[in-house]
């Protein structure tokens, strides 16, 4: 076999995986595998030095197994994640804003809508809480470190090649369309195409379809699975045995709470994932017959994802819960109203989570006495999710309330989980489910959870931490217009889908009536108000990480006031007056 002809037996994405790979280690020599001891810790204070034992530079963070450290890589990736699958639903968007299929093909958008599903719910929202974990939960327990240091590096590793292989089609097109561009044709490079399966893999679809980016695709998701599953065994076995000795199960803090529940719920739920990634990778290569009509049928798809599926989203909100738990009081005045009950509501969602996975299948014409012992479960959930509502709104009441930057998007959050709870209770009725199954309803309500109460929360906590990850602090106007912004756009994007969605309009079509185009329209606006909203954050952020004024004083929110200076400032307190002892 000569050399051409090896040469094309390389798959497209093991080339993409050496260029990048080689654009690392050069990075790497430039800047000659820095060991200075010039680092920051409690606060990654941009050009001051103080002395550290901690190296600099790329060599730092491959090598890291702090805490902290792989928190802030967490956060990062998760941040490059969402503005990724941010672009592909701005470009759902734009191809919606017609009726007809004007902008891509009905193949891209197939391709836009499971690519972006898969990258915000599996790279995205569960690094970024996973990231605030890490860097907080040894912080708030008392803990020098996770358990498992090396582990958590692990876990955090696996999460670049996963995604990389989730979204390897696309990169290796666009590899191939600059290679092309200066002359040099690699057809094996267009190989692998986008995944147009959406991102509940619906079997029979996701077993016919040739393209190999599927396999790559759940390859990936496994993976991904994988490092979620250590990075919360990590968690649970710090909490378990890590804390301080004065850190009791009765103070424990409410964001480790939901921490502690969410890991639960992910020791379950993942490995059915995983096992169902298998069978499923098996039937497309290996002729099982695991999810074909002559064997368990494509129904068992379904059972199996959403045994997964509906656990995700609490694994998804309940790290959110515990954020506006955290950081609204701090704001309100006054501590946290109903604190055991906020506990038993989260564990109570917990177990209950795992009992509702049919009512995603109502339609299926499963037997009418299960259907309605999985609609009772459905709207059971409703209770605990409510105590937590309206323990918020006690706290609110009667509260100094400070409308900083933080704080909005908390209350916005607490207005989109009305919403999106409210319209999530009509979907558990069988009766209304029937209706509105598979349509824009069904969008717009969950969007109201995913992007109203979780991202809020994100941002919430983004804003919250910010002086005590960075050392300076945020521009605070340009924080209030961003948080201000993103509630309208959320209620101006996802609302007109709620409407779209009585009227029947089913979703994942490039197409459709011209009587809905109006709708789809302001929905497109509301996006765009949504994605100013997040360039202003991101601007802020980085400009503020650069250049914004050094915060001397832990106290940033004066929270001392109210009693609630609590241990990641205290902490954040101490590293300060370190700083200023080393500073040189």
């Amino acid at each position: 076999m000569d050399v051409i002809s090896v040469l094309t037996e390389i798959p497209g994405l093991l080339v993409a995986t050496w260029v990048l790979l080689g654009l690392a280690i050069y990075a790497g020599y430039r800047q000659n595998w820095q060991l200075r001891s010039v680092a920051a810790d409690g606060g990654y204070l941009s050009g001051l030095g103080f002395e550290s034992e901690k190296p600099t530079g790329l060599f730092r963070w491959l090598t890291t197994v702090d805490h902290k450290d792989i928190g802030v890589l967490y956060v990062v990736f998760a941040t490059g994640a969402a503005l990724w699958g941010a672009t592909d639903a701005m470009m759902i968007r734009t191809e919606l804003f017609t009726a007809g299929t004007d902008v891509w093909s009905a193949e891209t958008y197939n391709a836009l809508f499971t690519t972006h599903g898969l990258t915000m719910l599996f790279f995205f929202v569960t690094p970024a809480f996973t990231g605030l974990a890490n860097y907080f939960i040894p912080i708030l327990v008392g803990a020098d470190d996770m358990s498992f240091p090396r582990i958590n590096a692990i876990a955090f590793w696996l999460l670049p090649p996963a995604f990389f292989l989730v979204r390897g089609g696309l990169i290796t097109e666009v590899m191939g369309k600059m290679l092309a561009s200066v002359g040099v044709h690699w057809e094996l490079l267009f190989s692998l195409r986008p995944p147009t399966i959406g991102w509940t893999l619906y079997a029979p679809r996701s077993i016919i379809v040739t393209n190999p980016q599927v396999d790559l695709v759940l390859l990936g998701l496994h993976l991904s699975g994988l490092a979620t599953i250590m990075a919360s065994i990590n968690i649970i076995v710090t909490i378990f045995t890590e804390r301080d000795e004065g850190v009791t199960w009765a103070n424990l803090d409410i964001f480790s709470w939901t921490l502690l529940t969410t890991s639960g719920i992910v020791l379950f739920a993942f490995p059915v994932l995983g096992s169902a990634l298998l069978m499923l990778i098996a039937d497309r290569n290996f002729g099982t017959t695991f999810f074909a009509v002559d064997g368990g049928g494509p129904i068992l798809w379904q059972h199996l994802f959403w045994f997964f599926g509906h656990p995700e989203v609490y694994i998804l909100v309940l790290p959110a819960f515990g954020l506006v738990s955290l950081i609204l009081p701090k704001f309100a005045g006054r501590k946290l109203f109903g604190f055991k009950f906020i506990v038993y509501s989260t564990l109570a969602i917990g177990v209950l989570s795992f009992g509702v996975w049919a009512h995603h299948m109502f339609s299926t014409g499963m037997d009418p006495r299960l259907r309605a012992s999985f609609m009772a479960v459905s709207l059971a959930i409703a209770i605990p999710s409510a105590v937590k509502t309206f323990n918020w709104m006690a706290t609110l009441w009667g509260g100094n309330v400070r409308w900083a930057t933080p704080q909005i998007f908390c209350v916005g959050g607490i207005m989109t989980f009305i919403v999106g709870g409210v319209t999530g209770v009509f979907l558990a009725s069988i009766p209304v489910d029937l209706v509105l199954h598979d349509t824009y309803y069904v969008v717009g309500h969950f969007h109201f959870i995913v992007m109203g109460v979780i991202t809020f929360a994100a941002f919430a906590a983004s804003y919250y931490w910010f002086p005590l990850l960075t050392g300076r602090m945020f521009n605070r106007r340009l924080g209030r217009i961003h948080g201000y912004l993103s509630i309208v756009g959320v209620f101006v994007a996802f609302m007109p889908m709620i409407l779209i969605g009585y009227g029947g309009l089913p979703r994942r079509s490039a197409s459709y009536p011209g009587v809905f185009e109006a709708l789809q329209q302001v929905s497109t606006f509301g996006a765009v108000i949504i994605g100013i909203g997040a360039l202003i954050w991101l601007t802020n952020l980085v400009q503020s990480y650069r250049l914004g004024p050094i915060v001397t004083d832990a106290d940033v929110w004066n929270l001392r006031e109210s009693g609630q200076f609590s241990r990641e400032w205290q902490w954040f307190e101490t590293q300060l007056e370190e700083r200023t002892k080393f500073r040189r």
